[in-house]
């Protein structure tokens, strides 16, 4: 008996369908337009010959200005933010040229397991087509020197590789490309 190789189906391979399998009623906005301080995140997520990455997503995840969470998993207790409407999650798809961006405000420094403090950073996380399992990293912010150069998780990269997670200061707020590959890779980590 003879059998015929067959095709790789949808369940075998990702997208590119992420932008109608994962929407998010919210979108890209973390908190509502017109909210005091808020400012876009915007960039480019680009493969490892810097071509754009179309059909990806960026997910976001990040504390309120005081640095908590409206989360049972907060170590202090959940709490409502301090910003009225502030969801701490947002979701933006890439566009023809790889484009995403994300409305929020600045998110407080943390504690962190063994007693210190993290500088104020975002999470987030890349789903793209090809990838069988997203990549998170963090955004730090470019203000913030002194808090990031005493930040544990930041401490633990590369000294060389570490500004491949400070975002830039932008005309309307920052910029922060993500390098899936290459010899700009953004320092990815393991969660």
């Amino acid at each position: 008996m003879t059998t015929d190789r067959l095709g790789v189906t949808p369940a075998q391979t990702v997208g590119p369908f992420l932008h109608l399998a994962l929407p998010w009623p919210d979108g890209p906005y973390v908190v509502p337009e017109g909210t005091d301080g808020a400012f876009w995140v915007h960039g480019r997520v680009l493969d490892g010959v810097g071509a754009p990455v179309v059909d990806g997503l960026v997910e976001s995840w990040q504390a309120d200005p005081d640095g908590r969470f409206d989360h049972p998993d907060d170590p202090r207790g959940a709490r409502p933010p301090a910003v009225p409407g502030f969801r701490g999650f947002g979701r933006s798809a890439t566009d023809a040229t790889g484009r995403y961006a994300l409305l929020t405000v600045k998110p407080g420094p943390l504690p962190d397991p063994d007693g210190g403090t993290e500088a104020p950073h975002v999470n987030l996380s890349v789903f793209a087509r090809g990838m069988l399992h997203r990549v998170v990293t963090r955004l730090y912010f470019p203000d913030e020197a002194a808090a990031n150069a005493a930040d544990p998780v930041l401490r633990t990269v590369e000294p060389d590789r570490r500004h491949t997670l400070v975002a830039t200061a932008g005309p309307d707020g920052l910029l922060f490309d993500i390098h899936l590959q290459g010899d700009h890779e953004t320092v990815f980590f393991a969660v």
